[in-house]
Formats: C-alpha cells, structure tokens, sequence
C-alpha cells in the first residue's frame, strides 16, 4: 500500500473546488451559495496546507490562516446580507433579489 502523496490532496482539492463552484453557479439560495462558497475556501486551504507538507520552504499554513480569516470574514459579511434580504423581502431566493439594484 502506497503512501497519500501530494497529487492525491490537489486531485482532492480540485474535486472540492469544482463542488463548490458549481454549487455557486447553480443555487438559487443565498445560504446555499455561501456554503459553496466556504467549501472553495476549504478546497484552496487543503491544497496550501498539502504544499506546505510536501515542500518544507513553503509557507503555506500561514496562507491558510489568511484564507480562514477572510472565510470568516466573507460568512459575516454574506450572513448579514442574508438577514437583511429576508427583512425585506421575506425570502431569499437570490434571482428575485434583483429590485435591490439603484
């Protein structure tokens, strides 16, 4: 049994990565969207964390902790945006939304 290299953390972090995008790309739900969009967040810090494990002049762990405080960031952010859709307008079905624009 062979060991888990770095090509089988990027293959993992591409998969997640492509979840998360077409997750994006076809949700209608606000909440649904964010979601995807934390999962392309975790897709790129497994491929950073797996850098920096496999090539030791890396410093990708600090790079993923830039990417966690922005991902905490972004769901603050897209939290608040979602409250304040669902006052407004009592759902949050993102192609309706579009009054918000002006």
């Amino acid at each position: 049994m062979s060991p888990i290299g770095l090509n089988h953390f990027l293959a993992l972090g591409a998969v997640l990565f492509c979840l998360g995008t077409y997750g994006v790309l076809t949700r209608r739900n606000a909440i649904a969207v964010l979601l995807s969009l934390e999962l392309m967040f975790n897709a790129v810090n497994l491929n950073l964390v797996a850098f920096a494990r496999f090539m030791p002049n890396l410093d990708g762990v600090v790079l993923a902790v830039f990417v966690i405080a922005v991902a905490a960031a972004e769901a603050t952010v897209g939290v608040a945006l979602v409250l304040s859709i669902y006052r407004n307008f009592r759902h949050i079905d993102l192609d309706q939304v579009d009054t918000m624009k002006g």
